[in-house]
C-alpha cells in the first residue's frame, strides 16, 4: 500500500510473501505428518501435497530473489523458466495427489454414472473458469507473461479437480474440508489474480502477489487445521454427497450461453464455451439415459421383490402350496358369495415315524411329493394348501365341485409308493360344507372333526361331517385340559397288580398300574384317558409320576419286610415318555431319591413302541447299560417279535393275554388243543434259548394256571393270581406271606 500510495520501497517487495507463506505452510504439513498418527492413505496425501508446497515455494522463491535482485523491472519482468517450472511441478504434484484420493467404491452401472457425474462437473466448472478467468487473461490489452497464465491455468485445474473430487468422497480418511480448503487455494487466488489481470494489467501485479496470492499458503495451512480436527474425531459427513454439483455444472456452463444471448460478441473464446456446452449437454442425455434405464431396472427389481414377498407371504416355503393365511382369505372370500363351498383336510397318518426312522430330511421330501399329488389330483378345480406339520387342505368352490369323489382319488394315489424314496403313506381326510350363515373358523372345526373321526375309525379313510359328530370330539378334547387338572389336584393314584410264582402263588413282583378318581365322574377308566395323555403329551409328567411313586413305595416294601420280599417293581412306559430327552435323567432321579438299587426296577414297553427310531433304541440301551431290567410288554401281538429279541436288551418276555385265553380247553381233540398252546409254547421256547424271564399275562382261572405252569412258565398275574390293589393291599399280601415262610420254619 505504501508503495502504491507515496511510493515508498519497492514494488519487488511485494514478491516474499508468498515464499514465506510456502515456508510456513510446508512446515505445517510437515508437523501434521510427524504429530498425527494418520491413516495410510491420508499420509499419502498429505506426504504428496508436502512435496507440492515445498515445489511451489521454491518456485516463488526463485522469483522473489529474481524480483530483488532486478527491482527496476520488477513491474514489467516476466517469470524466470525455472522458476516457473518448480510451480508447475508443484501444481502437477498436487492435482496428482487430489486424484489419488479414494471415493465411493462402485461398480457396473454406478461406475458408469460417477464418471459421467465428474466430467460433467469437471467440464461444466472448467468452462466458467475458462470464461471468466483465463480467456479474458489471454486477450488483455496488458496481457501477462505465459508463464503466468500457464500458472493460473494450472491452478483452476486443481481448484476443479479438487472441487469435483471431494463431491464424491464418502467421509474417507482424507477430511473432505481439507481437499475444500486446497482446491480453495488454487482456485480462489487464481480467479482473482485473473480478474486484476484483466482489469489492470501490469499494475495488478503488486496487489496480485502482496494480497491475493498470499490467501494460496493460508488456505492450504487451514486444510491442515481441518485435518487435524477430522483426526480428533470433531466432524462428521453424510455418507453421500455430490448428488447437485452435476446439476450445478450444467447450469454453470449456461451462464456464458446467457452472456451470447445478451449480445457478446462470438470470439474464439465464446466458441470454446459453445463447443463444452455441447459436450456437457451430451454427456448430460448419456447420463440421463443411464439413469433411466437404471431407475426401469430398479422399478422392475421392486415389482419382482413385490411379488417374491407377497408369494412368500401366502405360500409355504417348502411345498409351494398356498399357506394358511390365503387359505383362510380365500375361504372367507367364497364365504361371502352364494357358491357352493366345501373344504377338505387331509392329515397324513403316522407321519411322525417316517421322521423318526428316516430323518426329517426325507420326511420334508416326502411332503414335497404329497403336494405335488394334490396339485396333479385337484388341478384347477379347488386350492391346495399346506396347513401346518403334516396336515393339508383343498378348497373348493363351485356347484360342480365334488369333495367325495376327489377324497376318493387323493386315497386311491396314496396307495402307491411316492417321492424319490418310494415311501407307502396313508391320510385320514375330513370333508365339510359350508352351510348358510357359516364362518371360516365353524367350516374349518368341522372339517377337523371329520378327520379326527377318519382317524378314529381306522385312518387311511374319508368322513363327511354331519350334525352331532363333533359331540364326542369334542368331549375327548375336553378330556385333555381335565387330565391336566388332575395332575395339578393329585387325582391320580398309583395301584399294583402281583406278579406271583405260579408253583406256590409267591409274590415276585408287583406292575404299576395308574387310576383316576375323577371328583364328579368317579374313576376313569385308564382306556378313556391313556391315549388323551398320549394326544396332549401329559403322558410325559403323568409317567413322571408314577415312576417316582414306584420307586418310592417299592424302597418302603424292601424297608419294610425286607431285600428278599420283592424281587421287580414294573411299570408300563410309553413310546413317547421314551423320546423325552429327559426320561434317563427322570429314572436317575427317581432311582436316587428313593434308594432303590437299579435292577429291582423293570420298565415295560411294547413291541411298537421299540420300533419307534434310533433316540428310543439309544434310550433303552442307556438304561439297560444303568442295570435297569426291560421287558417285553405284550409279546407275540406286533409283527417283529423275533427279531426284536435279538435286537432289544430286554431281560423279561410278557406272554400276550390273548394267547392265554381259551389255552385250558380240552375238548378231546389233541390237535386243537395242541394249536392253541402252540404260540405259548413257541414263545417259552425262545425265551429260554435267548436266557430272557417269562410272565404269563392274563390268567382268569386255575385251569389256565395249571396249563401254563404244565408248559414250563414259572411266573403269572392275572385276576386268579391277584388283582390289582393298593400299596396297603401289598403290605398286606407281603405281611402275610412273610407271616407263612416264618411259620414253614
Amino acid at each position: 500500500m505504501a508503495s502504491l500510495t507515496v511510493g515508498a520501497g519497492t514494488e519487488a517487495l511485494s514478491y516474499v510473501f508468498v515464499p514465506i507463506g510456502g515456508v510456513l505452510t510446508t512446515a505445517s504439513v510437515r508437523h501434521l505428518l510427524h504429530s498425527s498418527e494418520l491413516d495410510p492413505v491420508a499420509r499419502r496425501f498429505w506426504g504428496t501435497l508436502l512435496v507440492a508446497a515445498a515445489a511451489i515455494t521454491v518456485g516463488y522463491g526463485w522469483l522473489a530473489v529474481d524480483m530483488l535482485t532486478h527491482a527496476a523491472q520488477a513491474r514489467t519482468r516476466s517469470m524466470p523458466l525455472p522458476a516457473a517450472a518448480c510451480v508447475a511441478i508443484g501444481f502437477g504434484v498436487a492435482i496428482w495427489a487430489v486424484a489419488r484420493v479414494p471415493v465411493v467404491t462402485t461398480g457396473g452401472v454406478e461406475w458408469w454414472r460417477m464418471v459421467l457425474d465428474r466430467t460433467i462437473a469437471f467440464l461444466g466448472c472448467a468452462t466458467v473458469l475458462w470464461y471468466v478467468g483465463l480467456a479474458p487473461m489471454l486477450s488483455a490489452r496488458e496481457p501477462w507473461s505465459h508463464q503466468a497464465m500457464a500458472l493460473v491455468g494450472l491452478a483452476f485445474l486443481v481448484a476443479v479437480g479438487a472441487a469435483t473430487k471431494v463431491s464424491y468422497v464418502a467421509g474417507g480418511p482424507v477430511d473432505r474440508t481439507a481437499i475444500r480448503l486446497v482446491a480453495a487455494s488454487g482456485g480462489v487466488t487464481a480467479g482473482i489474480v485473473a480478474v486484476l489481470a484483466v482489469w489492470f494489467g501490469y499494475a495488478g501485479g503488486i496487489a496480485a502477489q502482496a494480497v491475493v496470492m498470499p490467501l494460496t499458503p493460508v488456505l492450504a495451512t487451514l486444510g491442515v487445521v481441518a485435518q487435524c480436527r477430522a483426526d480428533l474425531g470433531l466432524r462428521r459427513y453424510p455418507a453421500r454427497s455430490g448428488l447437485l454439483l452435476p446439476y450445478l455444472a450444467m447450469m454453470a456452463v449456461d451462464v456464458p450461453l446467457l452472456a451470447v444471448a445478451a449480445g457478446a460478441p462470438l470470439s474464439w473464446s465464446v466458441r470454446v464455451v459453445l463447443i463444452a456446452a455441447v459436450v456437457v449437454t451430451t454427456l448430460v442425455g448419456a447420463r440421463q439415459f443411464i439413469a433411466f434405464r437404471e431407475n426401469a431396472r430398479l422399478l422392475r427389481n421392486t415389482r419382482l421383490q413385490e411379488e417374491r414377498l407377497q408369494h412368500e407371504v401366502s405360500h409355504d416355503a417348502l411345498t409351494g402350496l398356498a399357506n394358511r393365511a390365503l387359505f383362510r382369505d380365500r375361504l372367507a372370500t367364497a364365504l361371502a358369495t352364494t357358491e357352493r363351498v366345501s373344504v377338505l383336510l387331509v392329515d397324513l397318518d403316522d407321519f411322525k415315524t417316517v421322521n423318526d426312522l428316516l430323518g426329517h430330511g426325507v420326511g420334508d421330501r416326502l411332503l414335497v411329493s404329497v403336494a405335488q399329488l394334490l396339485r396333479a389330483e385337484v388341478g384347477d378345480d379347488g386350492l391346495p394348501v399346506r396347513v401346518a406339520g403334516d396336515e393339508f387342505a383343498v378348497l373348493l368352490t363351485g356347484a360342480d365341485a365334488d369333495p367325495e369323489a376327489l377324497a376318493g382319488r387323493l386315497l386311491a394315489a396314496l396307495d402307491r409308493p411316492i417321492s424319490e424314496h418310494r415311501l407307502l403313506v396313508q391320510a385320514s381326510i375330513g370333508i365339510a360344507a359350508a352351510l348358510p350363515g357359516a364362518t371360516v373358523d365353524s367350516v374349518l372345526r368341522d372339517a377337523d372333526v371329520a378327520m379326527y373321526t377318519a382317524k378314529q375309525r381306522g385312518k387311511a379313510s374319508f368322513v363327511r361331517y354331519v350334525d352331532g359328530m363333533g359331540e364326542p370330539v369334542l368331549a375327548h378334547m375336553q378330556l385333555g385340559g381335565e387330565l391336566r387338572r388332575a395332575l395339578d389336584n393329585n387325582e391320580f393314584q398309583v395301584v399294583y397288580q402281583p406278579i406271583l410264582r405260579l408253583d406256590d402263588n409267591r409274590v415276585i413282583g408287583v406292575e404299576a398300574l395308574v387310576r383316576w378318581h375323577h371328583p364328579a365322574r368317579g374313576v376313569v377308566s385308564p382306556a378313556e384317558f391313556i391315549p388323551a395323555a398320549e394326544r396332549t403329551g401329559l403322558i410325559v409328567p403323568l409317567g413322571r409320576f408314577v415312576l417316582r411313586e414306584t420307586c418310592r413305595q417299592a424302597a418302603a416294601w424292601s424297608s419294610e419286610f425286607g431285600s428278599d420280599a420283592l424281587q421287580e417293581a414294573g411299570l408300563n412306559v410309553s413310546a413317547r415318555q421314551l423320546h423325552d430327552p429327559d426320561f434317563v435323567s427322570d429314572v436317575t432321579a427317581a432311582l436316587a431319591d428313593s434308594g432303590l438299587p437299579a435292577e429291582r426296577l423293570v420298565l415295560e414297553v411294547t413291541e411298537s413302541a421299540v420300533l419307534r427310531g434310533q433316540q428310543v433304541s439309544r434310550t433303552l440301551c442307556e438304561l439297560d447299560g444303568m442295570g435297569i431290567r426291560l421287558s417285553l410288554d405284550d409279546f407275540g401281538t406286533g409283527e417283529s417279535s423275533l427279531s426284536l429279541l435279538r435286537a432289544f436288551p430286554a431281560a423279561i418276555v410278557k406272554l400276550d393275554k390273548s394267547f392265554v385265553d381259551g389255552i385250558e380247553i380240552d375238548d378231546g381233540q389233541a390237535a386243537a388243543a395242541d394249536a392253541r398252546q402252540a404260540v405259548a409254547r413257541a414263545v417259552l421256547q425262545l425265551a429260554h434259548a435267548f436266557g430272557l424271564d417269562t410272565v404269563a399275562e392274563g390268567i382268569e382261572n386255575g385251569d389256565q394256571a395249571a396249563v401254563l405252569r404244565e408248559l414250563g412258565y414259572t411266573h403269572g398275574q392275572g385276576y386268579h393270581l391277584a388283582r390289582p390293589t393298593t400299596a396297603q393291599g401289598v403290605s398286606r399280601l407281603l405281611a402275610r406271606q412273610q407271616t407263612m415262610v416264618a411259620a414253614e420254619r
